[in-house]
Parts: C-alpha cells; structure tokens; sequence
C-alpha cells in the first residue's frame, strides 16, 4: 500500500473514542486505521512516511498523552542506548569550571554530537565511591578520565567490558587509551628553570591520592600515590633536578586539590619556608595561577624574586602571562570519542599519544643574582 492510500484512510480527528489510560502505538493505528509499523514509522523511521502523514499521526498520539515510544524497550531492540559515560575523579562541578577539564569536555562533546551519542557524566569525588552508579549506567561505552589507579570505580568500569577508553590515567595495559607523556613533559618545564640558574625550587602538585589530603608530601605519600599522571610529573621534576645536582629528597613539595584557592595555600606556605625558594613548579595551571595570586599578594615580585610554571595552558595561563606546558585538552576528547567509537564497532583497542609544547611566558625569569 503507498503513502498516499494510507493517508486517505485516516480518520478524521473528531471520531477519537475513549482510550486506555496508557496509550500504545496500536492504540493510534486503531484510531487512525493504519498498521502499527506505520505509526512506529513517524518516531524510528520519519523519512520513510510523507510529512502530513507524520504530522497527524503526531497530533493523534498527543490527544491521546502518548509520548513515544518507551526508551528502555528501544534499547532492548537495538541493544544500544545511545549514551557514553565519562567516568571522572572530581564532583560534578569539577567538569564544568576546571579549564582544563572544560577543554576535554569541548572535545569529547563535539565528536559525540557528530555521531549523535549524548554523554552521562559519573563523578567520583574523595571519599565517594561511583562503583555503583558505573554498574548501573545505562550506557555503550564508558570514558575513565583522570582517576586513580585503585578506585572501585574503574574496577567496576572494567569489570562491565563494554567500550572503554581511558584518557590520561590510570594507564593500564591493553586498554584504549589517549595522554602524553607526562614525565617527559615536567622534565622539559624544570630544564627550562634549571636553565635559568635557579636551584633553590619548590613543587606544588595536585592529589597523589583519592584521599582529600592537603600539606606536605614525604617520600613515603611520594613513593604510595596512585594517580598516574601525579607519579609521572614528579618523576619528570625529579629527573632534570637531580640530573643538575639538586637533592630530591631535600626539594619541599606540597599537594593539595586541583584548584587556586588550593593554589594559593600551597604556594603560601612555600614561600613561608627558609631559603624561599625562587621559582615553583605547579603540575597544573590551576595551581600555578593560585601561586601568581598567593605572590602579589605577599609582595614577592614575579619573575623578579619568584618564577612560577603551570601544565596544561588552557586560556587562563595566557592571560596571566603563565609559563607552562601546552597539551592539546580538546583533542584529547576529540580522540577518546573517536577511539570509543571504534570499539563499538569492533575494532581493537588503541592506543594514542599526543604532542606538548612548552610555553615561556613572562612568569619566569633568571634567578636572583644570576
């Protein structure tokens, strides 16, 4: 039967009986007299219906409440849901404020929309466990972003083996996953102070643990962190510091969360200790810009008397003159959602590592009296 004998078999919208409190896709094709197939053809098929036919199936369905069809039994059918899961180590408003975490996003975001998949975010602060809101995710495929090595929550990722991608940690082998190097990135940015004849150097990093701990790092919380990326950036410090005759064990590093106010206290109590160190080694921009702040605010002349790197340089670290390390935070997400969509089809998992860049900018300088 075409389209157009179908359509002159609607009836009219006025003879619209009484109909069950829940109305079905039979309850429309027994009102309009057309299949069912046809009626499920306006929501899962529209291009195979003429418009006019769509739209007076559309208005019959709304006098009677029906809504569409139930998505849970749309997934039964086609076995997908439409939806990846970005798994990450921070709460909620975390995604939407930390610069780099909203470059990421910009990236995973845009290739998403290409391929019409919406995103569920699972956040997984300190002290919360996402193990259970992971398991019951309704979902095609999931992204671990930053988190630590021993949270239940990427065990219980893993352990649901669909799709998963794993952007900057925990790096784990045979897994699809996107990041740099980091070790050979921290090198480069205390090379590049090394070079500038400071010796007396402190570092402030973000969370070595899941654990909310803020102050000082000894070598034992050191040699214990479970965060990739945090063991990674130490390492690469420790690297150029020592190959420059500088004892690790004697340089102060402080960890605290990954955000200004955070930055700020660390970079205070630095600054605090005797000989002040002259320049400070944040392993993120967020950090570093809290230290930019903590100095004026101290008086403490920045190249002058201090100098102060970040990592990341999302758009803040330009405008605040940073010196840093540039990683590309939107491909990043770019490349996950393109990884992750390969997956799905059944190709194997990948493995993807991105370029970095330092950036010197005017928030280093020579070391006093160098």
């Amino acid at each position: 039967m075409s389209v157009a004998q179908t359509d002159s078999r609607i009836k009219p919208r006025h003879t619209i009986p009484d109909v069950p409190r829940r109305a079905t896709l039979q309850t429309i094709a027994d009102v309009l007299g057309v299949s069912r197939s046809t009626v499920s053809n306006a929501y899962n098929r529209p291009d195979q219906l003429a418009s006019d036919l769509r739209e007076r199936i559309l208005a019959v369905a709304a006098d009677l409440g029906y809504t569409g069809p139930d998505p849970a039994a749309r997934r039964l059918r086609t076995g997908r849901s439409g939806v990846i899961g970005l798994l990450f180590t921070e709460a909620l408003s975390y995604a939407f404020t930390d610069p780099a975490a909203v470059g990421f996003l910009e990236g995973l975001a845009r290739e998403a929309e290409v391929e019409g998949t919406a995103l569920l975010l699972v956040p997984s602060p300190p002290g919360a466990d996402a193990a259970h809101a992971v398991r019951e995710a309704v979902v095609d495929g999931l992204c671990i972003y930053s988190m630590a090595d021993d949270q239940a929550a990427v065990r219980a990722a893993l352990e649901r083996r669909i799709p998963t991608v794993v952007v900057e940690e925990p790096d784990i082998a045979g897994q699809a996953f996107v990041g740099i190097d980091d070790r050979s990135a921290t090198r480069a940015v205390a090379k590049h102070v090394l070079a500038l004849g400071h010796r007396d150097v402190a570092v402030l990093t973000d969370r070595l643990r899941p654990d909310g701990y803020e102050g000082p790092v000894d070598a034992a919380r050191e040699a214990d962190a479970t965060f990739h990326i945090g063991r990674q950036r130490l390492l690469g410090f420790r690297d150029a510091l020592t190959a420059a005759g500088i004892d690790w064990a004697a340089v102060p590093k402080r960890e605290g969360p990954n955000d200004r106010e955070a930055g700020g206290r660390l970079a205070r109590a630095a600054l605090g200790a005797t000989p002040r160190p002259t320049a400070l080694l944040a392993t993120t921009d967020q950090l570093a810009l809290g230290a930019l702040r903590a100095a004026a605010e101290l008086g403490v002349p920045v190249p002058g008397e201090l100098s102060v790197t970040g990592f990341d340089d999302a758009p803040p670290a330009a405008l605040a003159d940073l010196t840093t390390l540039r990683q590309p935070l939107r491909e990043k997400g770019e490349q996950a959602a393109r990884l992750l969509a390969e997956l799905r089809e059944g190709g194997p998992p990948r493995r993807v590592m991105l370029p970095v860049e330092l950036v010197a900018r005017g928030s280093t300088g020579p070391a006093p009296g160098s």
